[in-house]
């Protein structure tokens, strides 16, 4: 059973000293904190993008077939649901 995670959790882990460095990709919730330095575009847009959801930005630049490459390996759960009001 997958774990799952709260916006509120992800954005507690927003850089490598306070518990590492989540996204959000879709509903998934992805652990980069050791991808960092093997990022092609470089770590800082992974840091820039830590703590939140970066859906919008992951798309604008990669394709399906990046996150079946590397999401195995670093998604760490999915984002809870949330009642929309």
């Amino acid at each position: 059973m997958s774990k799952t995670y709260t916006a509120k959790d992800v954005a507690e882990h927003k850089d490598e000293k306070n518990g590492g460095v989540w996204i959000i990709v879709d509903n998934g919730v992805y652990d980069v904190t050791n991808f960092l330095d093997e990022h092609p575009g470089g770590a800082k847009i992974l840091k820039r993008m830590g703590g939140k959801n970066a859906s919008k930005q992951f798309w604008k630049y990669h394709g399906d077939g990046v996150l079946k490459k590397y999401g195995p390996k670093l998604k760490i759960g999915d984002l809870a649901e949330t009642a929309k009001l």
